[in-house]
Formats: structure tokens, C-alpha cells, sequence
């Protein structure tokens, strides 16, 4: 899993629909009310700390493309929090840079070197919300503040934005929608249905509390799998999927929520679909045993073995001693 989801415990179905395991958040940090979550200040954009999904939604881009760019040391996030590594707003001046470039059609190398010299300037400059303007000039990226242009690197680059627009932009953004306390109520509400839901006893308060979760923060897609997981162990499968769906709107790349409306397709005998949304799930998270299981027997049951086998191999890989590794292995045998 990647360090973004190490407070997710990925769902999974087994066949006869139990031993569901729930998404769960991390605990709250010791000595602090807050969740592991940076807290906004709407006065000062410039100094707080952003995560994958506020950037994403930001700039219109997917959180799979963000972790692409980390991964490879292309853009990657310059602050932590706990585990986490979030985005600064000089981080978002190089996003909203490479992607203007690169929807512009510019060679990705010469992308990577321009947003290098953006991140080597940017530290240098002492106001850049008043100071700074990133344009083209004459084929070569400039950089304007106060002291005059000067240009960080060469070739043609096609971008041409104040950064005061940026701040604008994250406020407009990403300031919409609940409160702090709101937010900080609402996880409140969601630990609580993590707490609650492993017990059939407490089912009916667990669901309540992930509802109480939504009804002050809509952006809690964890709450939505965790409904839908209830939801199937109590029979409503209907509802189940659609709590799912929801998650999706909010996060298309989760692949929890993918891989569950995998299971419930191929639960019904729907193995086409189940492929597709286990494979949509392994597109956001290739280590998703669970997923490369299921995603193998179902192609079993569209009697393609040959695709099926780098999953068996992989569920192995990943899962050595795995309830379903026997299961994996007899497949792997020869026929």
C-alpha cells in the first residue's frame, strides 16, 4: 500500500460473504484533537500543507496521476505530517506549472527540467504570492518578480499564470463546504462507526454513526465503503452498491470501493464486469492482493486461464501465506 492509504485496511469479500474487513482510519495523533488531516486557514493559503486529494481536485487531475508524478520524483510532496507527505504551495505552483505545459503538448523532459528550476528559484523568492509571474518569452520560460525577469532555464514553454491567481484559486476550491469543527465532528462520528461495526450487536449504531459522519462532511468516502459494507452483511445488497458508487463520486480512484462492486458482480455471475472494476481497483493499487485473487477467478469462470495466471502469481507474491494461497496454487498446476 502506498504511505497516502497506510491508515486503510483494505475491504474484502471471501466467497461466502464473510470475513469482511473494514476500512479504518488512522488514530488521532497523540496529544492533539485533530485528525491526521492539515487543518485549513482560510486567511493564509500560502502556509498550510495540502493533501493528494485537495490537489487533485484542484487542478481537475487524477490522485493516480499525483502519485506517478511522487513516485518518479517528478513533483513530490516537500512536507510530512505524521506519515503522510503533503503538497506546500510551492508545491502547487510546480503542479499547476507541469500541467499547463504538458496539456500544451511540451515534451515531458523539458517539463521536468523547467519545473526543476521553478523549485530551485521559488525558495529564493520572499513573497512570491506579491512578487512572482511565471511566463514565455522569446521560447524560454521567465520568471518575473519585483527585481526584474530573469530566466531559470531554456527552451519553449507555453505557460503563462500569476501565482496570486493560484492562491485565488485554492480558496475558491478547496475553502468551500464544511467547517473545521464540522470535519473534526464528522471523523469523530466515523471512528466511532469503526468502532462499532465489527459487532453484529452494534450494527445498527455503527450505521448510524457513519450516517451522523456524512450528514457534516459528504466528502468522507471511507464512511460510504464502510456503509456499503454493512449494508451487504445485512442482506441490502442493492444499497450496498450504491454506497459504493457514492464513494466512487468522491474518490474515483479508491480501490476498495472498485474492488467491491467487483465482488458483488461476480458474486451475481456478471465475471465481465467483475474484471473490469477489479482491474480499475489494481489500477490504483497494484499491491491489492485481494484484487489480483479475485480478478484471477474471474477470469477462470470466462474460461480464460491465460489471463488468469500472472494473478494467481501475484496474489502468491504478495500473499505467500494467504487464506486463499492453496487455492491460488492448485490453479497454478498444470491442466
Amino acid at each position: 500500500m502506498s504511505e497516502e492509504r497506510d491508515n486503510v485496511i483494505h475491504v474484502a469479500f471471501s466467497r461466502d460473504g464473510v470475513g469482511t474487513r473494514i476500512a479504518a482510519p488512522a488514530p488521532l495523533a497523540q496529544g492533539t484533537d485533530d485528525a491526521p488531516k492539515p487543518q485549513r486557514r482560510a486567511d493564509d493559503p500560502l502556509a498550510d500543507l495540502y493533501g493528494t486529494a485537495d490537489v487533485a481536485k484542484l487542478f481537475d487531475l487524477k490522485e493516480s496521476r499525483l502519485r506517478s508524478w511522487a513516485r518518479s520524483g517528478f513533483i513530490t510532496p516537500s512536507a510530512t505530517l505524521g506519515k503522510r507527505q503533503l503538497y506546500t504551495f510551492q508545491d502547487l505552483v510546480s503542479v499547476r506549472a507541469a500541467k499547463a505545459l504538458l496539456e500544451r503538448g511540451v515534451p515531458l523532459q523539458r517539463v521536468k527540467d523547467s519545473v526543476a528550476a521553478i523549485r530551485r528559484t521559488l525558495p529564493t523568492i520572499s513573497r512570491p504570492l506579491a512578487e512572482l509571474r511565471v511566463t514565455e518569452e522569446g521560447g524560454s520560460v521567465v520568471m518575473r518578480d519585483r527585481r526584474g525577469a530573469f530566466e531559470p532555464t531554456t527552451g519553449q514553454l507555453v505557460i503563462d499564470f500569476e501565482v496570486e491567481s493560484l492562491r485565488d484559486d485554492v480558496v475558491r476550491v478547496l475553502r468551500t463546504g464544511p467547517t473545521a469543527e464540522a470535519r473534526r465532528t464528522a471523523y469523530e462520528h466515523y471512528l466511532e462507526g469503526c468502532r462499532l461495526d465489527e459487532d453484529e450487536a452494534t450494527f445498527e449504531r455503527a450505521e448510524a454513526a457513519y450516517l451522523a459522519a456524512l450528514r457534516l462532511d459528504a466528502s468522507l468516502g471511507n464512511a460510504h465503503t464502510n456503509l456499503g459494507n454493512l449494508c451487504y452483511r445485512r442482506g441490502r445488497v442493492e444499497e450496498a452498491r450504491g454506497h459504493y458508487q457514492n464513494a466512487l463520486r468522491i474518490d474515483a480512484e479508491q480501490p476498495e470501493a472498485h474492488y467491491n462492486l467487483g465482488f458483488l458482480a461476480l458474486d451475481a455471475g456478471d465475471a465481465s464486469s467483475a474484471v473490469r472494476s477489479f482491474e480499475r481497483a489494481l489500477g490504483s493499487d497494484p499491491s491489492f492482493a485481494d484484487a489480483h485473487f479475485n480478478l484471477a477467478m474471474a477470469y477462470e469462470e470466462l474460461g480464460r486461464p491465460r489471463d488468469a495466471r500472472p494473478h494467481w502469481e501475484t496474489y502468491l507474491a504478495l500473499e505467500p501465506a494467504g487464506s486463499w494461497a492453496s487455492i491460488a496454487e492448485r490453479y497454478l498446476l498444470p491442466r
